[in-house]
């Protein structure tokens, strides 16, 4: 009975010292093969013209595969516009190529742009580190 007393304890051990050292990423996790990278908390301090712009940028094969715009409080008919004008540009990019890509912002958006671009960047830099 001791025996199997000291084996639950060490197993319980070697599973709570395994949860203890996890890292419970909330900024990237892998979904089919992508790495998705949510700015949310990462970039909470970029904000555009009214507060944050939060984005998922999803990385396949150390390429861009595509961005999301998350909801955020921005002036729908600025932020529209750049979005339509940013969500391709970095498609298909190399990791290390999109973080010094320079990509021309919306005019009459420029605070937007300057936000999404921003974060794109945390995003990239993110993942070079932690995938």
């Amino acid at each position: 009975m001791k025996k199997i007393a000291m084996i639950c304890a060490a197993v319980a051990a070697v599973v709570l010292l395994s949860s203890a050292n996890k890292k419970d990423d909330k900024v990237m996790v892998k979904e089919n093969g992508a790495y998705v990278i949510n700015t949310t908390e990462l970039g909470k301090g970029v904000d555009g013209y009214v507060g944050p712009t939060p984005l998922k940028v999803y990385i396949r094969k150390n390429k861009i595969e595509k961005i999301e715009f998350l909801p955020n409080q921005e002036t729908p008919k600025y932020w529209n516009a750049c979005k339509k004008h940013l969500l391709n540009k970095w498609d298909g990019m190399k990791v290390s190529e999109a973080k010094t890509a320079e990509v021309d912002g919306r005019t009459g958006a420029t605070f937007s742009s300057d936000a999404v671009k921003k974060n794109v960047k945390l995003a990239l830099e993110y993942y070079e580190k932690n995938k």
